[in-house]
């Protein structure tokens, strides 16, 4: 009897079914953008700076996936469904090992509980797809990863960002340097920071096919002189943030 015949119907792993199981376990929230307040005064918003606590069993699994996808050199790299429920919800950002993941061109994270993603997602030199889709929590991107030149098409929950089009909410004030996103090497021109106290500004820039704020860590006022032009729509110059800051029109 042949395998897939009738008699013997063949049989696929349901990655899915373990992705639809992590709506069963409660996932960290926050309300920093809710559209909820789209008609009521805003408030001051701060960057998350949740730690990662790096003696889970979430973060064990995952760096065990990097290490996986770095060896096999895969093009694909999705490691929720890879990991249960409760793992996947305890992962608040990514190992700077990301960095070895050079052959993945398609990179899920899908219903990620993520507050950030490190700079070093701009060593993935053959990304071409980033789907970060329904990670809520996600607000803000490093500048980082505009150097994945390769990158064209991304999945991403705008509606969860800083300054998005629907409904405009703020971006939080700069500067608020903090250990757990401050990079060691300027956004723009990949100079030592150490030593150095950086200048923060955001920016919003298409990354792959969606309009993104980015956050950038500069070495000095040439390199954010360096910074590209603003999409129409969006404040058009590098900024930091703030309830005063005017921003376009929302579209609703």
């Amino acid at each position: 009897m042949s395998e897939g015949s009738p008699d013997k119907p063949r049989l696929f792993k349901n990655i899915w079914a373990r992705e639809a199981g992590a709506h069963t376990v409660p996932r960290p929230t926050c309300h920093c953008v809710d559209p909820q307040y789209r008609y009521s005064k805003w408030s001051e918003l701060q960057i998350h700076i949740e730690a990662q606590d790096t003696e889970c069993s979430g973060w064990q699994r995952l760096n065990e996936l990097i290490d996986e996808a770095a060896r096999d050199g895969r093009a694909e790299f999705s490691p929720g469904p890879e990991m249960t429920p409760e793992q996947w919800a305890q992962i608040t950002t990514l190992p700077a090992s990301i960095a070895r993941l050079k052959s993945v061109k398609h990179f899920v994270l899908y219903g990620s509980s993520l507050v950030r993603i490190p700079p070093e997602i701009g060593a993935m030199t053959s990304l071409e797809n980033f789907s970060p889709y329904t990670s809520y929590r996600l607000h803000w991107f490093p500048y980082e990863i505009r150097r994945c030149k390769s990158l064209k098409q991304s999945t991403i929950s705008t509606r969860a960002l800083y300054g998005n089009y629907k409904y405009r909410p703020p971006f939080p004030r700069l500067p608020q340097v903090h250990a757990a996103y401050l990079p060691q090497r300027c956004s723009v021109c990949d100079a030592s920071l150490v030593n150095v106290t950086p200048k923060q500004v955001w920016i919003s820039l298409r990354v792959g096919t969606d309009v993104i704020p980015l956050l950038v860590h500069a070495c000095s006022d040439g390199c954010v002189a360096d910074l590209p032009e603003t999409p129409e729509g969006y404040v058009q110059y590098p900024h930091t943030g703030g309830l005063d800051l005017v921003q376009p029109e929302t579209e609703w």
